[in-house]
């Protein structure tokens, strides 16, 4: 192992801005992987650099590991991923961001009246909720829960 190509835990994670422990963790989730020493200490390659930010900023807009595991896996592992194979993950999850983005938009823009939802307030509820259809379905909020949960 070349010390150019190489990195410890600790260079990783201050180049990466994560603690050792959460390498650690990414590393027992599959999510990156490391080499082992003669001496048995890990050895990650300097690629996982670009993987631990994309680990960060997925999960920064609301990416579960589970689905950046998945978008991770479709990386060739033989060779360092190209811009084009990190601009093909980062686009499956481009109509999700965009849901999510149009779910964010509808709760800050009604967001004063579904503090009403769920029968808090009884001037607005009737209005936004006529014959209490919604309470039918149980307690909690409801009209702005993103479609699909």
């Amino acid at each position: 192992m070349t010390a150019a190509v190489w990195l410890t835990p600790g260079q990783l994670a201050e180049r990466s801005g994560v603690a050792v422990s959460a390498l650690h963790y990414y590393e027992s989730r599959g999510l990156i992987d490391s080499r082992r020493t003669s001496g048995n200490q890990r050895r990650y390659r300097r690629d996982t650099l670009r993987r631990v930010a994309f680990i960060r900023i997925a999960q920064s807009v609301g990416v579960s590991l589970d689905e950046i595991k998945t978008a991770l896996d479709s990386l060739p592992e033989s060779r360092v991923p190209t811009r084009e194979d990190w601009a093909r993950v980062s686009q499956l999850w481009h109509d999700e961001l965009t849901r999510r983005i149009d779910a964010l938009t509808e709760l800050r823009d009604d967001f004063t009246g579904c503090i009403g939802c769920g029968c808090l307030s009884l001037k607005s509820c009737p209005l936004a909720n006529p014959g209490d259809v919604l309470g039918k379905e149980g307690a909690g909020p409801r009209r702005l829960r993103v479609r699909g949960d």
